[in-house]
């Protein structure tokens, strides 16, 4: 692992920002950039910050996602979540490590899996995934769970019955085992 000494670069933020914000930037050696696979045309990156470090990675697309976890032997499913019959997100998910990676192919948020967010959160996919679920406090759930086939409440394995239909809109999730 190579490490440099590196200041920031402070200075005052422009545009709609407020009064007295700043923007910090960072030079990084071209040569890591390079190393990265980071060039003019795909300048995507994508920050992690831990409460002590930022790691900056390239943004990988999804195939790329799904055959880095495949590499390493990981449980990794797409699940597709539609209106109707039009594809509106792509969620690739990792169930070893509980990591995900979603893009839309809609500009309707409220059509979309995680709306706005672009780097949703295995607890967001969580929250998602019980939203398409009959909740767990309804009445009768023992008995809905039992008519599904289902032992207990599991919002993966109730999708995998029910494809998460709910009877107020059209939208619907199909599931795939991928590798």
């Amino acid at each position: 692992m190579e490490k440099r000494i590196a200041k920031i670069i402070v200075g005052a933020a422009g545009g709609t920002a407020g009064n007295g914000s700043k923007t910090y930037k960072i030079s990084i050696p071209s040569a890591w950039i390079k190393e990265i696979g980071i060039d003019e045309k795909q300048r995507e990156v994508e920050l992690t910050f831990d409460g002590e470090n930022i790691i900056l990675s390239r943004l990988t697309t999804m195939t790329e996602f799904a055959e880095q976890k495949l590499a390493l032997g990981h449980d990794v499913r797409a699940i597709r979540y539609y209106d109707e019959q039009k594809l509106c997100t792509l969620i690739n998910v990792d169930f070893t490590d509980k990591t995900l990676k979603a893009e839309n192919y809609t500009d309707h948020l409220i059509k979309t899996a995680f709306g706005k967010n672009a780097l949703p959160t295995w607890s967001d996919l969580e929250a998602f995934l019980e939203e398409r679920c009959i909740p767990r406090s309804r009445a009768g759930l023992r008995e809905y769970l039992e008519a599904i086939g289902v032992e207990e409440y599991d919002p993966v394995e109730i999708i995998k019955k029910t494809q998460g239909r709910m009877a107020e809109d059209q939208q619907w999730l199909e599931m795939e085992v991928l590798g």
